[in-house]
């Protein structure tokens, strides 16, 4: 896997004067580790891309607690026995005050226990419910969850009239994890599963999954995933004719996905941050000032936004505005006052955490979003 270490703290040699490996080692030490390449890339690649931009940011404002920022990142390609592996180098080797990280659910799930057993503060960037519950003293996470996002979608289901859906998700663990909340959910909607179909993520076809899902009476498709399987599945979707509501996840909520579907992804629904439609908010909306100051400056630099990269936003301020709350790194502090976070405005909602939510966002943190003439457009307000 690549290993990388960036020391963005060097933005440039007379901002902090470090000249010496002494001085150097005078500096706040932020660790991540992310899925930059591998399948998951279009996770990890915008997050480590928004961490760079903005810790550079930091240090050219003069710094944390008069002190420069030093960002240190390992690629694990998505591979959770990696993540594990740099997460123990982040703590033992690099000595790292806080890690942010964890763009897939199988990597922040994998490490969890490390965080709870070297008790340092870890704001996972994944989705899946099982990273906050139950509530683990260390860990927290920026993304919606799973289970958010099928409501969101039965929600909206319910209001169409669509009782009988046929759900059909990858192998990775979000996937598994989304499949598993929504099939804990439908009943609380008046859904019934009519068809249960999985793929693996590196499948190329899933048509053979669609022609059985066609044939069980499903009135709407809900495909949980994430990578490029959910863009081949509305594709071959649409190749067999099959005109039904699709619903995807969060988990596709960037330009990519639409992309990879091309026109096959018209009329396709699912949660998202409003970081994709932050122009489309009314000028009253607290998150509007924040998700147009991240847009501006990520895209001057790389180009469309991604809610991907809006959760490494999000985490690294978070910590960052509980590290200028406790004064100091002391990691016992920090991690007591992100919790005590309140009415902070991310790319993702507005947070408010508490001993028993380290998550911090409502179901109202989610717009749902259509695709209309290879756009997002907000079905909802709420």
């Amino acid at each position: 896997m690549k290993l990388t270490h960036i020391l963005t703290a060097v933005t440039s040699a007379a901002l902090f004067a470090l000249g010496t490996p002494a001085q150097a080692a005078d500096s706040i030490k932020i660790g991540t580790f992310l899925a930059v390449t591998g399948p998951a890339a279009f996770l990890g690649d915008p997050e480590l891309k928004t961490l760079q931009l903005y810790v550079d940011a930091i240090n050219q404002q003069g710094g944390l607690l008069g002190k420069p920022v030093e960002l240190i990142h390992y690629d694990t390609g998505g591979n959770a026995k990696e993540a594990v592996n740099f997460f123990k180098r982040l703590v033992k080797k690099d000595q790292v005050d806080i890690i942010v990280g964890g763009s897939s659910s199988g990597e922040s799930l994998a490490v969890m226990p490390l965080a709870e057993e070297e008790q340092i503060p870890f704001i996972s960037m994944a989705g899946a419910v099982k990273i906050i519950e139950p509530v683990q003293k260390w860990t927290f996470k920026t993304p919606h969850t799973d289970r958010m996002a099928a409501a969101k979608i039965y929600t909206d289901m319910k209001r169409r009239g669509l009782t009988k859906v046929a759900l059909i998700s990858g192998d990775g663990g979000f996937d598994k994890s989304g499949r598993e909340e929504s099939l804990k959910l439908a009943p609380e909607y008046g859904i019934t599963i009519v068809a249960d179909e999985s793929y693996g993520n590196k499948d190329t076809d899933m048509t053979a999954q669609l022609t059985k899902i066609r044939d069980s009476g499903a009135q709407a498709i809900l495909n949980f995933g994430f990578g490029t399987g959910p863009a081949i599945v509305t594709k071959n979707l649409r190749q067999l004719g099959i005109d039904l509501p699709l619903y995807q996840s969060h988990g596709v909520a960037s330009k990519k996905y639409i992309e990879l579907a091309g026109a096959a992804a018209e009329g396709v629904r699912l949660p998202a941050a409003a970081l994709l439609v932050p122009e489309k908010l009314a000028d009253t909306d607290p998150q509007k000032p924040v998700l147009l100051a991240y847009q501006q400056k990520y895209q001057a630099a790389h180009g469309d936004v991604s809610t991907f990269g809006g959760h490494a936003y999000d985490a690294l301020f978070l910590a960052v505005e509980a590290i200028k709350r406790a004064g100091t790194t002391d990691k016992a502090k920090v991690r007591d006052e992100i919790e005590k976070t309140q009415g902070f405005p991310g790319t993702a909602g507005i947070f408010n955490m508490s001993p028993q939510d380290h998550m911090g966002l409502g179901l109202d943190a989610f717009k749902l979003l259509e695709v209309r003439n290879g756009d997002w457009t907000i079905v909802d307000e709420g």
